[in-house]
């Protein structure tokens, strides 16, 4: 997915921007870059290849070379960034999070308007530049970023260091977040709350879906007022999110606690303990282990010493065992025990498939999974949460596939709770599995947990429902006020 940081000080802004960005680094594993601005030096940018090493390391010996007063920064999952412009509007440099599905298109009629994509080092298309030259045929900033909410499938929310400030634009159905905190000298802007409480500042500002400000040292200047829609990402407290997060008020812990809580109290299946798959499967745990009224035991641990974060190679085999060597079992907890794991998802099966049949091998006698989340169905348009390129990589649709004859009949069916069709597919991943038992949260529980109306979460992966937004992509502004 990738994750933004942004600050304007009254002082020397490097450090600040150096720790904040780092904040983001679960959010992505391709690249990182930071820029910034001032007014003697001008604009200083940086970006680092992140697949072999992490953020702090490649940046650390880059930080005096970092002047001025504003700066940006991302961890992105895909094209390098940030991008530097100069054009009628000033220069700027520009970062974005964001999943382009129409960019092919939108390139083609850049190149037919006599426009040009210069940024081609890893033979596609930069999306962060595709933004950029939609971006500069606005009249003024305002309307440049209006014009990439008119013209682009999917999503982009992003932040533009200009001369004068720092621009902040969310993505127009507010399918991810943008958050301001502010301290006595300075206003930051961030995807991850998180990155806020050791840097001093407090959480004053959710940005709303398409809303646009500027911020300086000084405060806040709304741009654009928000959207009426709104579809923010529910997988951001399933998985994405940094524990210690808040996305428009919610704590991601809080809302992982609570679906195990839920899930715990409500499950009649006799275990010795509750365990949770490390890192987003231990808020949910703790929760079960209440609500079942079992011990939480460390059935597995994750070894942090050199898998600090989530790195993915690109080669599906070496993730698979990365995935394997950052997850340790240990052997004197599991053996003779029914034991209860908890984790976030299920998407193609094959990691759970091995740690199950690892979990038996070392000695336990029952292996049930408790997931956090309804059965993923439908591949994320949106945003980039999984790397799947088609539905048919997601378990459930290949067992649907198996048991229809066809991946999309019945397909709602199976994506209501505790219907015939669902506790059928359900049943048949828990064999294909090898679990002793298997059950996933609901969605109503889920929804609850967040506590926004269902309207206002994007639940596309499970149920399909936000369909109708795939091409619609800026919804109606609020009125102004009278």
């Amino acid at each position: 997915m990738g994750g933004f940081f942004g600050v304007v000080s009254r002082h020397e802004c490097a450090a600040d921007l150096f720790y904040g960005t780092d904040y983001q680094s679960h959010l992505g594993t391709r690249r990182g870059g930071m820029a910034t601005y001032s007014a003697e030096y001008g604009f200083s940018r940086t970006i680092h290849n992140l697949e072999s090493s992490y953020f702090r390391t490649r940046f650390e010996t880059d930080l005096d070379k970092f002047r001025g007063q504003a700066g940006i920064g991302i961890i992105s999952d895909t094209d390098a960034q940030p991008m530097l412009m100069n054009s009628h509007l000033g220069r700027f440099a520009l970062v974005t999070v964001a999943k382009i599905n129409n960019q092919e298109e939108l390139a083609r009629k850049l190149l037919d308007e006599n426009m040009h994509l210069s940024e081609f080092s890893s033979g596609k298309i930069n999306q962060t530049e595709l933004v950029a030259l939609l971006i500069i045929k606005g009249k003024n900033f305002v309307e440049g970023i209006e014009n990439v909410y008119h013209h682009i499938q999917g999503s982009c929310s992003m932040l533009l260091l200009t001369e004068d400030g720092i621009i902040a634009a969310r993505d127009a159905w507010g399918r991810t977040p943008i958050v301001v905190g502010q301290k006595d000298d300075a206003v930051a802007v961030t995807s991850e709350s998180s990155a806020f409480p050791n840097l001093s500042y407090e959480t004053t500002k959710y940005v709303g879906p398409g809303e646009i400000i500027r911020i300086k040292a000084d405060g806040i200047e709304q741009l654009r007022r928000p959207n009426k829609g709104m579809q923010i990402c529910s997988f951001l407290w399933v998985y994405y999110g940094f524990p210690t997060s808040c996305y428009e008020g919610r704590n991601a812990e809080y809302v992982r606690n609570e679906c195990g809580r839920v899930m715990g109290r409500d499950d009649d299946t006799p275990v010795d303990c509750a365990c949770g798959i490390p890192d987003s499967g231990v808020g949910m745990a703790v929760g079960y282990a209440e609500g079942h009224r079992c011990p939480y035991q460390r059935g597995i641990s994750k070894y942090t010493p050199t898998w600090p974060r989530s790195f993915m190679p690109a080669n599906q085999d070496m993730r698979n065992l990365v995935a394997k060597m950052k997850l340790i079992p240990n052997r004197d907890v599991l053996q003779g025990k029914r034991m209860l794991f908890c984790d976030d998802s299920i998407v193609r099966g094959t990691q759970l498939h091995d740690n199950a049949k690892e979990l038996f091998a070392l000695g336990a006698h029952e292996v049930h999974m408790r997931i956090g989340c309804p059965p993923l169905i439908f591949a994320c348009p949106f945003i980039n949460f999984t790397a799947s390129k088609s539905n048919l990589e997601l378990i459930t649709r290949r067992v649907i596939r198996d048991l229809e004859g066809d991946p999309d009949k019945n397909i709602q069916a199976y994506a209501t709770t505790d219907s015939p069709e669902y506790k059928r597919m359900v049943e048949e991943i828990a064999r294909r599995l090898n679990l002793t038992s298997l059950k996933f949260s609901k969605l109503e529980t889920l929804v609850s947990a967040i506590g926004l109306p269902k309207e206002r979460i994007c639940t596309h992966c499970f149920d399909g429902s936000s369909e109708y937004t795939l091409n619609e992509t800026n919804p109606p502004q609020e009125p102004e006020e009278t």
